[in-house]
Order: C-alpha cells, then structure tokens, then sequence
C-alpha cells in the first residue's frame, strides 16, 4: 500500500516500468494500471482481474500530446477534448500505424479507447511513468467497481504489486465512452452525461445496442455485479431483502442520496454496494432512480449488476 507522495509515486512508477500492476484513483473509480506497450503487463492485468482477452481495455495518458501518438486525432476529438479533458470520459479512436500499444490492450480491434484522467493523484503518476497506461477497473472481473483503496484491497490482494491510496473517488462510475466513427455513438454511459456531450457536439448522440459487437470496456451485459442478486424499481421490501434507496424513502440500510442529487447518488454507488453486499442479504432492493443526467449511468450500472449470470 504506497501513499501519494513523492516515495510512493517513485515506487509505483518503478513497478509499472519493470511490468508489474498498480491500482491507483482516478475521479472515475480505482484502476488497474500496467503498461500499455508491454505484452506481459498487459497480459497480467487479464490474469489478475480473470479478465475475457476479448474485452478491450482504456488507455491512460497524462496529456494529450502522448494520446495523439497513440491515436488518429480528428477535429471532433480535438473539440471534446477541449472541453473535457482531464476528465471522466474516453474517446474510441482508429489506433495509429506503429503506436506500440501491445495488441492485448485492444483486443486486436483497429481502435483503442483512450483517455487523460482528471484526479491528481493519476496524473502524477502518470508523468512521473512518462507513458501510456492500459487502466481497467481495479477489481475481480464483473465484480462491483471500487472507489477506495479498501475496496481493491479487498477484491485483489495478493493478485497486484501494489495499490496507491489516493483517497475515495469523486466521480464514482467509470468514464462515459464515445467512439468517434463517421457518426460519434456513446458506446457506455458514464460520469460526463450524455446531454452535455450532446450540448457539445450540436447534436443529438446514437447509443450502443446491446446486440451490437463489443467495441469497447464496460459493455458486458453481466457486469458491476455483488454476490447478492438486485432488483431494481422497488417500491417495496420483499423478505430477505436489504433496500438501497434513493430520495426520500423508509427502511433504506444506505441510502444513494436522500436529497435526490444524482451527482452524490453516483459518488456513492459502487461503495454502498460492498457495503450491503457485505450483509449477507439474498437481495439487494434498489429504489427507481430518475433516468437522465447520470442517472443514466447509474441505472446502467445497476441494470449490468441486475442482468443474469453464467
């Protein structure tokens, strides 16, 4: 467990440049880092997680500069990136001839999903490495996402060479994901909602199907998933059942956000699942939670951890 100081991001630099894994924050959620050029890293990041090789991974890069070398860079990226960058969203980019990424990262797709995080503590780990870093999630495949070092700790001790504590992340869903092909398509719903996306671009955005080909991270239709099953909507407690509420409702054990702010509701997702997965409940009940802004996200979150599993 190292700290956000000078040592401690020395040290992790150190182990993601001899090919060893480092958890680390981002404003998202806790990523799995490894370097993004190195075959064996990368493989490592598969192994730890129990990760499908088909799955593709997220790019993290400490400017934008060391992104457009990975990348071909268009006008709209340019734009997006202007006004979104550092921040909770990935661009799905053609990959540039040469870029040096080891093909595991993208699952041997012609495109990369990349990204230049927000959250202090991974942009100084990210300059002090100088180079790109393939970042899942940091917890057992298809699992609940972490937001603290605990959370990893809990999920992949013994599996990483090391976690940086960098606090609780504010943002608390992963990134928002947009490829960028002839029409941008939002291909996950994520912490940069989709109207300002829209607000950005002048013009409404198509969504990633279900049925589509995964192009991208997070679109399993089985993900995000606690040991307990979810039912979604409730608007009553069944027996044996433990309520994740939302707004002004009775016999919560957590409560995403009493007042109704969808930004607190996101922050505190991920960690409130541990928590009442922690219980033992056969059934986590979860209170509707109103679909735009990010709730969006969250309720995509919440349908992956809901759908059924193999």
């Amino acid at each position: 467990m190292l700290t956000p100081d000078h040592p401690g991001l020395a040290r992790a630099s150190d182990v993601l440049a001899s090919g060893g894994l480092v958890a680390f924050p981002t404003e998202t959620v806790y990523g799995l880092g490894g370097d993004a050029r190195n075959d064996l890293a990368v493989a490592r990041i598969f192994e730890a997680k129990g990760r499908p090789r088909f799955n593709p991974l997220i790019v993290h890069a400490s400017d934008i500069e060391t992104v457009k070398a990975l990348v071909n860079w268009s006008e709209t990226a340019d734009r997006l990136a202007a006004a979104f960058w550092p921040g909770p969203l990935t661009l799905v980019l053609p990959l540039r001839e040469k870029s040096g990424l080891s093909p595991l990262v993208t699952a041997d797709l012609p495109t990369v999903a990349v990204r230049v995080p927000e959250h202090p503590v991974a942009r100084a780990l990210l300059s002090a490495f100088g180079g790109p870093v393939a970042a899942p999630s940091a917890n057992p495949s298809g699992k609940i996402s972490p937001t603290s070092a605990a959370h990893v700790h809990n999920g992949l001790n013994g599996r990483i060479a090391a976690i940086l504590d960098g606090g609780a992340c504010g943002v608390g869903v992963e990134s928002t994901i947009l490829g960028l092909w002839d029409t941008p398509i939002l291909l996950r719903q994520g912490g940069l909602p989709q109207e300002a996306l829209e607000a950005a671009l002048g013009t409404p955005v198509a969504t990633h199907q279900s049925d589509d080909p995964l192009t991208a991270p997070g679109q399993m239709t089985s993900h995000y998933a606690p040991g307990a099953r979810m039912r979604l909507n409730a608007t009553d407690l069944k027996p044996n059942e433990i309520l994740l509420g939302f707004g002004t409702v009775d016999n919560a054990a957590l409560n995403l956000s009493r007042a109704g702010d969808l930004t607190e509701a996101a922050a505190n997702l991920f960690g409130h699942l541990h928590a009442l997965d922690a219980k033992g409940a056969d059934t986590i009940a979860v209170s509707p939670i109103p679909d735009h802004g990010l709730g969006r996200a969250i309720n995509d979150r919440l349908a992956r951890a809901a759908a059924p599993r193999d």
